[in-house]
């Protein structure tokens, strides 16, 4: 077996990274961090980070993930997303649950995204994915008409947001508790619309707007240690 094969051996490699680095650049700009930042953070040479940018090359998992935990991110992300359920990872060597304050939550659950709304149907429990958006500490989501969710209306119902990063064997849990309510007032309404937010990927006619006020809300995370030291070689490049 030649050296090549060997490193390949013991070191995995992305297939393919074709989509890689326009990713880490646009996590990046949303973080506002420059490169010298960012691979400051990722103990990297910045004109790595550059030339990852700006041409398609392979990565190695070990970078990636440094990468991924630099900009606060997952792996699957940074690699445009993953079709396989996520959790498949093994249990990280020193992981810790810690209980977030209601601050840390809506730190976490942010503007918008995809969240799910558990309540109880005639035929039993049911979790549905809904597009969000939060205002003044309200989750607020549109549906159709005779759809599930508008019977959900004037009902305690729970909303559900959480995040899993495998390539860390981390992640977080929201959960809040609260009354499902039709928005009315005409203003609300119109602002709404406005903005088109949110905008629900499932398209359709979904005129019924929904706001979820949690009277409770509670949520955990699965932290890990910080990585390991990348060693520096002698030579001063990082």
């Amino acid at each position: 077996m030649s050296n090549h094969e060997t490193a390949r051996t013991r070191q995995p490699r992305v297939d393919d990274p074709g989509d890689v680095g326009r990713h880490v650049a646009r996590r990046r700009e949303e973080l506002g961090l420059t490169r010298e930042e960012t691979a400051a953070r990722a103990q990297m040479d910045p004109h790595y980070i550059e030339y990852l940018e700006t041409t398609a090359v392979p990565v190695d998992l070990s970078a990636l993930m440094r990468l991924a935990h630099a900009l606060q991110t997952s792996v699957g992300a940074l690699l445009g997303g993953e079709n396989l359920a996520p959790g498949s990872a093994t249990a990280a060597e020193r992981p810790s649950l810690a209980q977030l304050t209601p601050d840390e939550c809506w730190a976490r659950v942010s503007a918008r995204g995809v969240g799910r709304v558990v309540l109880v149907t005639p035929e039993g429990p049911a979790a549905l994915p809904v597009n969000y958006r939060i205002v003044d500490r309200t989750v607020i989501f549109r549906t159709g008409e005779e759809g599930v969710l508008a019977h959900a209306v004037g009902h305690e119902v729970g909303f559900e947001v959480d995040r899993i990063d495998d390539g860390r064997s981390s992640g977080w849990s929201v959960l809040g508790i609260g009354v499902a309510e039709r928005i009315t007032d005409p203003e609300q309404l119109a602002g709404l619309a406005e903005r088109m937010q949110p905008t629900p990927w499932a398209g359709g006619d979904r005129p019924v707007w929904v706001s979820i006020r949690p009277s409770r809300l509670s949520g955990r995370e699965v932290r890990t240690g910080e990585p390991d030291p990348v060693p520096r070689s002698r030579g001063g490049t990082r």
